[in-house]
């Protein structure tokens, strides 16, 4: 399993939402670019970078911000945040970023998920957001009635490399991931889960980490490396003993 420190970019700047409300965010760093630096240098392995403006918006919004970042690290990185066709896909594979992140396209244009799997084999994963087990899209702004394990199941068929699973209800409130939930959609599926929400505490890896077999290879962690909860170099080491 690998610690995958998050980078929540908002007008440029480093910030984390408590359960994805824009009006409910913490500036961590102005600079990005300086925070993934640290993030690297502390022991992450891949950095998870997503465009919050992008998000709500649909479109890019902090470009700067993150071929900025992709210059300063030479750790893997993925991104998310309103990629939602093919010519921004290929734009941020050409400027260095790793894997990319489709989440509500992915809901709403699944073909485009298929197409892009094929043109990029190895390189698109899809976030499921969840509230109740139900997909949530649009930045968690809408919840729709599509069960979070059947898409999943959608996806993996069209070759995505991972999935990234994320319980809203925990996410950014530090009350641990909804370990239950992500076993049981590591379970339906063959593909890499990649845990996130909620993460608080090293107690919260070693249950994660308790359930790897079940395919679970990853968890993202943002505001408990941020407030100090966790210690991102502790954490790491963890994974690895």
């Amino acid at each position: 399993m690998i610690i995958l420190p998050a980078i929540d970019l908002k007008q440029g700047r480093c910030v984390r939402l408590e359960q994805g409300l824009m009006d409910k965010d913490t500036v961590y760093n102005d600079d990005p670019a300086a925070q993934a630096l640290i993030w690297q240098e502390q022991g992450g392995e891949l950095l998870h970078i997503v465009d919050l403006d992008g998000a709500f918006a649909g479109v890019p919004k902090n470009k700067a911000a993150i071929r900025a970042i992709v210059d300063a690290i030479d750790i893997p990185s993925e991104l998310g945040g309103g990629i939602r066709d093919m010519q921004t896909i290929e734009a941020y594979l050409d400027l260095g970023v790793d894997r990319i992140i489709l989440g509500t396209v992915a809901k709403e244009n699944p073909m485009l998920v298929a197409e892009a799997c094929k043109r990029f084999p190895g390189h698109i994963i899809v976030g499921i957001d969840a509230m109740n087990g139900l997909v949530a899209v649009r930045g968690w702004a809408d919840v729709t009635e599509k069960l979070a394990t059947e898409m999943a199941k959608e996806m993996e068929g069209f070759g995505v490399e991972a999935i990234i699973y994320t319980d809203i209800a925990r996410d950014g409130m530090m009350q641990g991931p909804n370990i239950e939930a992500t076993q049981a959609l590591a379970e339906a599926i063959c593909i890499p889960v990649i845990a996130s929400g909620g993460l608080s505490t090293l107690d919260d890896i070693r249950r994660l980490i308790a359930i790897e077999s079940s395919g679970v290879t990853g968890v993202i962690t943002g505001k408990a490396i941020y407030s100090g909860a966790i210690d991102l170099r502790e954490a790491v080491a963890l994974t690895k003993g």
